[in-house]
């Protein structure tokens, strides 16, 4: 497990004392025994499932409109002048 620390700990480029990789060490062994635990349930009749409310994406059908043109964002615009966008001057 140690080993495992010390790989994580150089590919996330961190410099971990010996206390902080015995520290890790025991979390990451609390993890993986939780997850061994979960892998004893019984998931066979589970359906795969990304969120556990029943949402579904509502879609709108497509409507065929007038294309914008190039001005009318721009006209659309707080400010504008001479087909560009006004803005304030920072330096």
């Amino acid at each position: 497990m140690d080993m495992d620390i010390e790989h994580l700990a150089k590919l996330a480029r961190l410099k971990l004392t010996d206390a902080e990789k015995e520290l890790f060490s025991k979390q990451m062994g609390t993890v993986i025994k939780y997850i061994e635990k979960l892998s004893e349930l019984d998931t066979k009749n589970v359906e795969p499932t990304a969120h556990v409310l029943g949402l579904n994406n509502v879609f709108r059908d497509d409507a065929v409109t007038k294309p914008l043109t190039v001005q009318d964002p721009i006209n659309d615009s707080p400010a504008h002048s001479k087909g560009h966008y006004e803005v304030p001057k920072i330096i």
